[in-house]
């Protein structure tokens, strides 16, 4: 667990999400179980550009958080001992003062700036930070659970 980047296929590795609904493409500067800052590549084609808003493209505030929670799930499961995170996912709970600052606009580098603040069991309380070329964007707290994966039965 000593990497401190890693990439979209590793990613996958430890969450469920796939494309469309994969939003972050890396994970760097990884402090395990405490903080990392994800990359979102903002695309011009992404899947939310053609009806939000048409002509004038904004990334969503709802994925936003869903990035931030992305990002959040991620570094949780990177830092966990493989073995006690087989057959888990991290769940978001709550979303607390989220605050958007300015609109993201597609083709651009979404930095998420994220930040592990406490865990009780299997409940993290998170915070981030969103920016573009060193402007804040958005800011939110949340709080996730793992949880037992259901068995495709």
């Amino acid at each position: 667990m000593n990497e401190t980047e890693i990439d979209k296929k590793k990613i996958e590795s430890l969450l469920p999400h796939r494309e469309p609904m994969l939003l972050i493409d890396k994970l760097i500067k990884i402090v395990p179980l405490k903080s990392a800052t994800a990359i979102m590549y903002v695309k011009k084609n992404g899947f939310y550009v053609q009806g939000h808003f048409p002509g004038q493209p904004v990334m969503p505030g709802v994925l936003i958080v869903e990035a931030f929670g992305q990002a959040a799930a991620a570094l949780t499961a990177h830092g966990i001992d493989p073995k006690e995170y087989a057959n888990k996912l991290v769940y978001l709970m709550s979303v607390d003062k989220a605050r958007f600052r300015s609109p993201i606009i597609p083709d651009c580098e979404l930095h998420l700036e994220i930040e592990a603040v406490r865990s009780h069991g299997r409940v993290w309380k998170y915070k981030g930070l969103a920016k573009v070329d060193g402007k804040k964007m958005a800011d939110a707290e949340w709080s996730a659970t793992i949880v037992d994966r259901k068995n495709d039965s």
